[in-house]
């Protein structure tokens, strides 16, 4: 994409009402507008940020045998009150429609999908079946003050399991972890991210919070960093630690934010809404349930909160929006800058071309913002020895290289 036709711009200053350092940096780097406290809306460089995410979950969801579906955002008040949460005190985060009391915005998709299983699944034969979504939440947070990492409107990968028994349940939590070990691992941040004991709520004794530890964050975790696990604060407590089998005097307390979460339902939702199969023994049992979640958009948020520096965004190869970006210095150079991009293009590389009329300084400056891992520069003085400059963003050194060369690093 040639940067001139690229409607977004880039700005020194972010709004005075934005007090989070990834939303700072996400709307004065062109990716995201805010529309109001926790709801922005996503630019073209966001959302190919944000699809990328999309895409690394997709792959690994599928790899374990998850089916993709979409679900609808609105939610009928007669279903949720099978499972006693359309007026659940607990549950204070719904955006019930104004004008029909009857309907509200989804916040998560238990009971829908329960329910719609309720129409496939008769048999022993018909388990497991594992189904997800990548779809817009509404949820009403008090607490919207964390750029896109907390929204009222947000993008969420849902998942749901639907096991015979338990054993199938337990088998295929596990399978959900590890894959989330890998998404955040190819999102750039999973050395820094703890598979956490949480409160298993009305659910089970304890659910997982994959924490990212982040000094943004609005948790805190107690890691033990040998073992690569953590407890959340919640259930802090002696007994959940020699529960766990870990050491008090091993534990680390740190600031986090939580980044994915995976619950064993049981029957929870089945039994009130009669999702019941016909076993072996030709016997109706109700379906053994979990859900696992991970936010893309507050994943987008952790690595902008993680990986920058004072000039701006460090995206990692996997989820940048371009691979490289390619800076033309003057117009004495731009032929040469206009070959190297269709030659990019035609190697099928993804390459954002700063073709724009600025002064170096400026493009410079912009490129540092918006954070493409690698940059190239045609410039006089690379063309007069017939090389390409070419600087990671992550480093603070360029080299020249000869242009064959420079291919080879993307």
């Amino acid at each position: 994409m040639r940067q001139s036709q690229l409607f977004s711009k880039t700005r020194k200053e972010a709004p005075s009402d934005e007090v989070s350092k990834n939303a700072q940096l996400l709307i004065r780097a062109g990716f995201i507008h805010k529309e109001m406290a926790g709801v922005y809306s996503y630019l073209p460089l966001g959302l190919r940020v944000l699809k990328k995410i999309e895409n690394i979950i997709r792959e690994e969801m599928n790899a374990i045998g998850g089916q993709e579906i979409e679900l609808t955002a609105l939610q009928n008040k007669e279903l949720w009150e099978k499972t006693n949460r359309w007026d659940d005190s607990e549950v204070d985060v719904w955006f019930k429609i104004a004008n029909d009391k009857s309907i509200g915005l989804g916040f998560t998709h238990e009971e829908p999908l329960t329910r719609l299983m309720t129409e496939h699944i008769r048999s022993f034969r018909d388990l497991p079946v594992y189904a997800y979504q990548f779809q817009t939440k509404f949820r009403n947070e008090t607490r919207a003050k964390s750029g896109v990492m907390r929204g009222r409107e947000f993008l969420m990968k849902d998942l749901y399991s639907f096991n015979a028994d338990q054993a199938g349940l337990d088998e295929f939590y596990e399978k959900v972890s590890d894959a989330y070990k890998r998404i955040f691992e190819r999102f750039g941040f999973g050395n820094n991210t703890y598979k956490t004991f949480a409160s298993g709520g009305a659910f089970a004794k304890y659910s997982h919070e994959f924490q990212t530890v982040c000094d943004a964050g609005e948790d805190i975790i107690y890691v033990d960093e040998a073992k690569k696990i953590a407890v959340n604060k919640e259930v802090y407590t002696d007994e959940v630690i020699s529960d766990l089998g870990i050491l008090k005097k091993d534990l680390v307390e740190k600031k986090s934010v939580e980044v994915g979460n995976i619950f064993k339902l049981g029957t929870r939702f089945s039994e009130p809404l009669g999702l019941t199969y016909l076993n072996e023994e030709g016997k109706q049992v109700p379906v053994v349930m979990g859900s696992y979640g991970i936010g893309p958009a507050r994943s987008m948020g952790t690595v902008v909160e993680l990986l920058s520096d004072d000039k701006g965004i460090i995206w990692p190869r996997e989820i940048a929006p371009f691979s490289v970006h390619l800076l033309c210095l003057s117009e004495s150079v731009r032929a040469h800058a206009d070959a190297l991009y269709d030659e990019l293009i035609s190697r099928g590389v993804e390459v954002l071309y700063d073709d724009r009329d600025l002064r170096p300084g400026e493009k410079f400056a912009d490129s540092d913002l918006i954070g493409i891992p690698v940059r190239f520069v045609v410039s006089e003085k690379t063309i007069a020895e017939n090389k390409v400059e070419v600087k990671q963003r992550a480093s603070p050194d360029s080299e020249l290289v000869l242009t064959e060369e420079a291919f080879k690093l993307l």
